[in-house]
C-alpha cells in the first residue's frame, strides 16, 4: 500500500497556509512532525530540496510530516511579516498537527531561515527534538536563540557562507541545553553534493528511542 499524502490549506492568522501532510515511508507513524522552509523572500518554499530531504529522513524515521508555506508564498495567503508573522503561522501548523495526532509526540525541524522560526517556536515547548539545518549564525542574534530546554540537532554545512564553521562554533559553544552538531562536508549553505548526509543525519537523530 503506498503511503497517504494529503493537501490541504490550513486556516491561518493572515488567511489560508497552504500544506502538504505526509506519512511515514512504512507502517503507522510514532510521532509527529513540524518542518519549516527557509526565508520567502529569498525563494524559500515547503519544496525546497533541503526541506524535502529533512522531511524525507523524518518519514523514514516513522514521523508522519507536516510542511507548509508561510504567509505570502505561493498559495498561501498575506504577505511577508518579519519573521514574527512567520513564527505564528508555524504555531498555526503546529496546533493544527497537534490536533490531528494528540496521541503522538512531536519533533521541530527547519532549514536557514526555518531553523530560526522552529527555535522560537520550539524552545520551552513539549518537543522531544529540534533539528535546525543550516542556521544562520553570521546573520542572527545568537542571544535570541541560545537557551532552550528541548534537545537541539544542529545539521550544518563544512562551507555554509551563512554560517561560517568559525562563526557557528561560537554560538554552538554559548548555546544552552542539550545540543548536538552533525558537520556535513558540502559545498555551501545549500547542501550541494551532499544532501543524502543530510537526509541520513535527520534519519538518525530523529528515530524515536526505546
Amino acid at each position: 500500500m503506498s503511503r497517504r499524502i494529503e493537501t490541504l490549506f490550513l486556516p491561518g492568522p493572515a488567511g489560508r497556509l497552504e500544506a502538504l501532510l505526509e506519512e511515514p515511508e512504512e507502517g503507522e507513524p510514532a510521532q509527529a512532525a513540524l518542518v519549516c522552509h527557509p526565508h520567502p523572500l529569498h525563494g524559500g518554499t515547503m519544496h525546497n530540496k533541503v526541506v524535502y530531504r529533512i522531511a524525507r529522513g523524518l518519514r523514514r524515521a516513522g514521523s508522519v510530516v507536516l510542511r507548509f508555506n508561510y504567509r505570502s508564498v505561493n498559495l498561501s495567503d498575506g504577505r511577508f511579516a518579519s519573521g514574527v508573522g512567520e513564527v505564528e503561522d508555524a504555531r498555526v501548523a503546529l496546533e493544527w498537527l497537534r490536533g490531528r495526532y494528540p496521541q503522538l509526540p512531536f519533533v521541530l525541524a527547519g532549514f536557514s531561515f526555518g531553523a530560526k522560526i522552529i527555535q522560537k517556536l520550539g524552545c520551552g515547548s513539549e518537543a522531544k527534538l529540534l533539528i535546525a539545518a543550516g542556521f544562520p549564525a553570521k546573520t542572527t542574534d545568537w542571544n535570541e536563540y541560545a537557551h532552550c530546554t528541548v534537545p537541539r540537532v544542529f545539521v550544518h554545512s563544512t562551507h555554509d557562507e551563512f554560517g561560517p564553521r568559525e562563526e557557528f562554533e561560537r554560538y554552538y559553544a554559548a548555546a544552552r541545553g542539550e545540543k548536538h552538531v552533525v558537520w556535513i562536508e558540502a559545498r555551501d549553505h545549500f547542501f550541494s553534493d551532499a544532501l543524502d548526509a543530510v537526509e541520513e543525519a535527520v534519519n538518525s537523530f530523529a528515530r524515536p528511542r526505546a
